[in-house]
């Protein structure tokens, strides 16, 4: 492929519109991939900006195959690359708070570092993907729900697979990965699984106009709340502008060691989850309460962490939550 432009030097900052300019020529296919190559590593090098971030990711937005949500609709989704290989927490906090009443159109993708992705374990779950996608407009006004699979949705993104996979190493795509969600959801619970990038994160989704968010990371480095210990978390808009320090006390449960919640293939992980869903309580739970809660208090369908733990704990032992999920496989 012949070059048809040149990215800018990625040692130092670039301005919003230079960054737009150079994600817009990667994502078209006007660059070659050694460029690109290096580009996506001299940014990742000397650390993205919040700029660079909320560019790169509004340049995703504008080629993205979009999905019309209700505007109460939120996501719950992270970075990924915390190597934890944790079950799935952020699928199964998007049907529990579904089944409160929350819109949640969930983006993910199959696994990247770990065993079983979201859409891996939903499949194991009976979840047929291509149905999914297909009637993702119509299970959101429906059930409330939808699994937006981010290769369906990001089409632009599938020359780029060779390219990254090549670097070996987290890229910018992974941090916009949560705030390209094809719903446009204007509140959302994102997982990063480095501290030191929550206000990076939090200022770029701030530049694209997010309504309400919880930026947070596991003191570990989890790309989620951490049902081990602390967690930081840097909320934005609606839900409050302000960074807090977080443990599962927030929320009534006892902490548990991050083995205890550690995860397997698809299979094991969608056994786990629907044991949870049919109740059973335990280290998976207390978890899914915790990160339910922020997603609730974001969603503003809760006023504190101890509110937002007790409703998600009303949709797992009603069975609410097992019953969404058996609706949404059937549809």
């Amino acid at each position: 492929m012949s070059t048809l432009a040149l990215l800018p030097d990625p040692s130092s900052p670039l301005e919003f519109e230079t960054a737009e300019a150079a994600f817009a020529d990667i994502l078209d296919g006007r660059v070659s991939d050694a460029e690109i190559a290096g580009f996506l590593t001299g940014l990742t090098l000397r650390d993205e900006t919040s700029i660079e971030i909320a560019a790169a990711a509004r340049a995703l937005r504008e080629r993205m195959i979009e999905v019309k949500a209700p505007t109460s609709a939120i996501d719950v989704c992270g970075t990924g690359g915390d190597g934890a290989h944790s079950l799935n927490i952020s699928t199964a906090v998007s049907i529990v708070v579904a089944a409160t009443g929350v819109p949640v159109a969930k983006h993910g993708n199959r696994a990247a570092s770990s065993k079983a992705g979201a859409a891996d374990t939903l499949e194991a779950l009976g979840l047929d993907l291509d149905r999914a996608s297909a009637t993702a407009e119509e299970t959101l006004a429906e059930l409330g729900l939808a699994f937006l699979f981010a290769q369906k949705h990001h089409p632009a993104l599938g020359r780029l697979a060779a390219v990254r996979k090549a670097i070996g190493r987290r890229t910018i795509f992974n941090l916009i990965g949560p705030l390209c969600n094809p719903a446009r959801t204007p509140r959302q619970l994102v997982g990063v699984a480095r501290t030191d990038y929550l206000p990076t994160v939090a200022q770029a989704m701030t530049l694209l106009g997010t309504e309400s968010a919880m930026i947070v990371a596991g003191d570990e480095g989890l790309d989620e709340l951490s049902i081990a210990g602390g967690s930081r978390v840097v909320r934005i808009g609606a839900c409050g502008d302000r960074e807090e320090h977080v443990f599962p006390a927030h929320v009534g449960v006892a902490p548990h060691p991050l083995t205890a919640v550690r995860g397997g293939d698809a299979a094991y992980n969608a056994a786990a989850l629907l044991a949870l869903l049919r109740g059973e309580r335990g280290p998976y739970r207390d978890a899914v309460l915790l990160n339910a809660a922020a997603a609730l208090i974001v969603a503003d369908k809760a006023s504190d962490w101890m509110e937002g733990a007790a409703i998600a704990a009303e949709a797992l032992d009603s069975g609410a939550a097992d019953r969404l999920l058996q609706r949404w496989i059937a549809y």
